[in-house]
């Protein structure tokens, strides 16, 4: 592989880690701490090893006991290494054969291999230009729980995972189950031998390598190179050699490795998540929970309530003179809320509209249910727990919040209106008008009462000039006061549909604040977490 090509991997690989990485801090508090703890190993093993020589392609030999995995390791590593590999009587630690040292030391110091025997060159497999370091490993069914940790640990691990079967226990459900079926994304960097081929009739050797390659296909590894050999025979060892020699000069192992890992986790992190998309928040749904929530934070009754205050200051101001003095003994709407006062700061503001009560805080959560529920509509199950759960945290502070909004609402209760001060004008001069008149009448009857002489008294159409004036005056102050109601209803229809429109915008501030805004940034979560994940996996 090319320096140009190798490069490309590796910035891919970098990319793929990098959001697969994403994707976990993305899931925090939503999936299971085990499967996030999993792609976290995976995340920093990769850091590891990719921080490490990456000249060096770690292959590791695995196998079960009397699978003839150290004979075949000796076979392969030449000579002097099974010479040194003789003088162990057993596998019970891991034993490396090195060509070229430089830069493998930290490498060999993080895998945990102490026992190291840099070998010489093998004709037409290895030498210390190569850059391969071979692993004999403890066998994996090992009755000890120190071999079996250090199996599984070196699983993990090295760039190249070497399968050592026999045909007495190839088909042994331990190896398959525990090993190869969760490594099938692995197959690039897998490579499965059967030893020991010798102790097979001839006629029998290509019939149960047959076998192996149907049953590594129901594990999901049916792309996996099979060879046979026997390290005592000698058997297909140079093509045991030849096979890992071509996964070393490639010089992708380490990328193949670290990229199946990255699918792995990240399969594994899907399943735990589940697929989906959440419809997230509509305009209408959104709307539903603002009027939703108005009602049951008693907007209707504010409403009602600044309709009435402003009839109320409008019979106060336009009525007729003589009778307007006791709308004053009526108390007005607002002021009994608690919503009409004046300099009052908003963020201490509090109405005295009626606690909340189960009536209401049934048709708050039945609200807040219903929106997070269409928000979540498609999500997995535990991101659609996760964005319920985030509509519901905020539900205890929304009765105190919704009536601090509807207080800090500026109503225009105090607001005059024109109209006001030109029939409030009218009032009194009709007043005055009729008394006038009145006062007219009662100087004539004075003056006839007294036997003085009394003056002519104007008339129009034949009705006296005095007379008019206390009936008009009368009879306009009448009109003013009824015409005055009629103008203040519409008025106050429009005031109140004004108000209306303030209160639902101030209740739906507060729900997109303490329950809408949580809700998208649960859906946008899904969505990011989703995105990452499936860079993560693109292969």
């Amino acid at each position: 592989m090319s320096r140009h090509s190798g490069t490309r991997e590796a910035s891919r690989l970098g990319a793929r880690l990098e959001a697969l990485n994403d994707a976990r801090e993305l899931a925090g508090g939503v999936l299971p701490d085990d499967a996030l703890d999993q792609v976290l190993n995976v995340l920093e093993r990769a850091s590891s090893r990719r921080s490490l020589s990456s000249d060096h392609t770690v292959v590791g030999f695995f196998g079960a006991t009397g699978s003839g995995k150290s004979s075949l390791f000796n076979a392969v590593s030449g000579a002097e290494i099974a010479t040194a590999a003789a003088r162990r009587p057993t596998t019970s630690e891991p034993l490396a054969g090195v060509w070229g040292a430089d830069g493998s030391e930290p490498l060999l110091d993080w895998l945990g291999v102490s026992k190291r025997h840099h070998s010489a060159a093998v004709p037409g497999f290895a030498d210390d230009s190569t850059g391969l370091i071979l692993l004999d490993l403890p066998d994996f069914d090992s009755t000890k729980a120190a071999n079996r940790e250090i199996v599984q640990r070196m699983v993990g691990l090295v760039d190249v995972l070497v399968w050592v079967l026999d045909p007495q226990k190839y088909a042994d459900a331990a190896v398959h189950n525990d090993f190869l079926t969760p490594l099938a994304t692995h197959g690039a960097v897998t490579l499965v031998v059967l030893n020991q081929i010798d102790r097979l009739p001839e006629p029998d050797v290509a019939p149960v390598l047959e076998s192996l390659k149907a049953i590594l296909a129901r594990d999901g590894l049916g792309k996996v190179q099979v060879l046979g050999a026997s390290a005592l025979a000698g058997t297909g060892v140079d093509k045991v050699r030849a096979a890992i020699r071509h996964v070393v000069v490639q010089r992708q192992a380490l990328s193949q490795r670290l990229a199946a890992d990255v699918s792995k986790a990240s399969a594994e992190l899907a399943e735990a998540s589940g697929t989906g998309e959440a419809a997230g928040v509509k305009a209408a749904t959104r709307s539903q929970l603002a009027d939703e929530l108005a009602v049951a934070a008693n907007v209707p009754v504010v409403v009602d309530a600044v309709s009435r205050s402003y009839r109320h200051e409008a019979a106060r101001r336009t009525g007729w003179p003589l009778t307007r003095w006791l709308v004053r003994f009526r108390p007005d709407p607002l002021r009994r809320l608690n919503l009409r006062r004046e300099g009052a700061k908003s963020e201490v503001n509090r109405t005295s509209l009626p606690p909340a009560g189960a009536p209401e805080r049934a048709r708050t959560d039945a609200a807040v249910r219903e929106f997070a529920d269409a928000a979540s509509a498609g999500a997995p199950g535990p991101w659609r727990a996760a964005i319920r759960s985030a509509a519901r945290e905020g539900r205890d502070q929304l009765p105190d919040a919704l009536d601090q909004a509807i207080a800090g609402t500026e109503l225009l209760a105090g607001r005059k209106s024109w109209w006001w001060g030109m029939f409030n004008v009218i009032q009194w001069l009709a007043l005055v008008t009729a008394l006038g008149g009145l006062g007219w009448l009662g100087v004539l009857a004075g003056l006839g009462y007294l036997q003085l002489p009394v003056p002519e008294v104007p008339r129009v159409e034949g009705w006296p000039v005095p007379t008019l004036m206390i009936a008009g005056g009368v009879v306009l102050g009448i009109v003013l006061a009824v015409a005055g109601k009629l103008v203040a209803a519409a008025a106050a229809g429009l005031r109140a549909a004004a108000a209306g429109k303030k209160l639902r915008a101030a209740v739906a501030a507060v729900a997109d604040r303490l329950v809408v805004e949580p809700v998208e940034v649960e859906v946008g979560r899904l969505k990011s977490f989703n995105t990452a994940l499936k860079s993560a996996r693109r292969d």
